[in-house]
């Protein structure tokens, strides 16, 4: 284990309360985001508090648990290394790896002497067969990039813009803080961490054959942040580049590449209703670093990068998600959390009237009582119009909570 493990704060104390429990504690989320930054945490905070403690770490993307194949591997493996009259503190890092590991996982849970702990990049981890196997026995944390505050701490940098500017450049992987944060050396890393998802857990998970048109897709979607569109939209336009595919075989690609979390759908939602429309919804990216090295970063895109630093971030908070129908307008995000609501509106620059009486005027037709803001990269002239709240972007990113 590193020493130098710089503690994430927010998921260490989700886990305390579950630490001894019998129950699995699975991480998920998007390859290098920093699951094993959480175990590695989680095993310091279990080696300082129980000093008998016996700690199993199997990382399969380490080639020295390649070995580690089955379930029938993975359960041999860990009785070998199980210290008797111990709590023994099993951690598996990318379980997925491993062919029907929670046959393994659920006879390991039948004893009372481990304590099992796994991540996943895959959103399927727990669908199917497992979650019917382990239903009730398991808890399940996502695990997103660095939030701002995080970015600025490892980065040893203070807040100011020019460091939010290089954030939603360069995005939020923690391993970031061990490179020199220039084009050349961070687009070049995350290039090869995009590689890695699109192959590993998507073409060759999923068996595509068309790995082309799926890069092609995802260059689409990356173009198309903030867009509402449905699938047949998406086929018209690849209709218009020349490339002919069934709508039904993009939804496929586009189920994929979500249960990679390199991008998150999400839906509509009907504010006076209250319901979630099925059809349409839009994209962002789980990482702008990696939008942005597979799609040129450019100033001109500044409002489609905001909108989704602006959707990571509320992500990261532990809010739901949905994109605002009130009528024939648009909200950019409706947000809600213990029965909290927050209307959300990212505009680039509040610089014309036009622009305010749009972005504000979308929110005054709003009649409930929950917070209202708009979100821009300047500062408006007053903290509010109309008593709808304005917030400042790097403001916006710096705090947890708003309104």
């Amino acid at each position: 284990m590193q020493e130098n493990v710089i503690v994430r704060k927010k998921y260490l104390d989700k886990l305390i309360p579950f630490i001894g429990k019998q129950l699995i504690k699975v991480l998920t989320g998007q390859r290098r985001v920093g699951k094993s930054y959480v175990l590695k945490q989680v095993m310091l905070y279990i080696s300082e508090t129980d000093s008998e403690a016996n700690i199993i770490y199997i990382n399969k993307e380490d080639l020295g648990f390649s070995g580690i194949k089955s379930a029938d591997d993975l359960n041999e493996y860990v009785i070998q290394n199980t210290l008797a009259g111990r709590m023994n503190y099993v951690f598996i890092d990318e379980i997925q790896e491993i062919e029907e590991f929670e046959n393994a996982l659920r006879s390991l849970l039948l004893s009372p002497h481990y304590d099992l702990y796994v991540t996943g990049s895959n959103a399927n981890l727990l669908s199917g067969e497992l979650a019917t196997y382990l239903s009730g026995r398991y808890i399940e944390i996502g695990v997103l990039g660095l939030s701002y505050p995080e970015f600025l701490d490892f980065q040893k940098i203070d807040n100011n813009q020019s460091s939010m500017m290089m954030f939603l450049k360069y995005g939020g992987l923690p391993y970031l803080k061990h490179l020199d944060l220039s084009d050349e050396i961070v687009f070049g890393y995350l290039k090869g961490i995009y590689s890695s998802i699109i192959y590993r857990d998507v073409i060759m998970r999923q068996d595509i054959r068309s790995s082309a048109f799926l890069e092609n897709l995802v260059v689409f979607l990356a173009d198309n942040i903030g867009q509402l569109f449905s699938a047949k939209k998406i086929s018209d336009y690849l209709k218009s580049q020349k490339t002919n595919i069934a709508t039904s075989q993009i939804i496929h690609y586009l189920t994929h590449l979500s249960n990679a979390f390199l991008i998150h759908k999400v839906h509509r939602y009907d504010i006076v209703g209250k319901r979630i429309f099925d059809i349409g919804g839009k994209f962002y990216f789980e990482d702008l670093g990696l939008r942005n090295a597979i799609f040129q970063y450019k100033v001109a895109d500044m409002g489609k990068i905001m909108e989704n630093a602006v959707y990571h971030h509320l992500k990261y908070n532990d809010f739901e998600v949905n994109i605002g129908q009130i009528g024939a307008n648009e909200i950019d995000f409706v947000a809600r959390r213990k029965g909290e609501t927050r209307y959300v509106q990212v505009s680039y620059l509040l610089h014309d009237e036009t622009t305010i009486a749009r972005e504000f005027g979308n929110l005054e037709k709003i009649k409930d009582n929950y917070p209202k803001m708009v979100i821009s990269m300047d500062d408006f002239s007053g903290s509010t119009f109309k008593g709808i709240q304005h917030i400042n972007l790097r403001d916006f990113l710096s705090k947890s909570d708003w309104g």
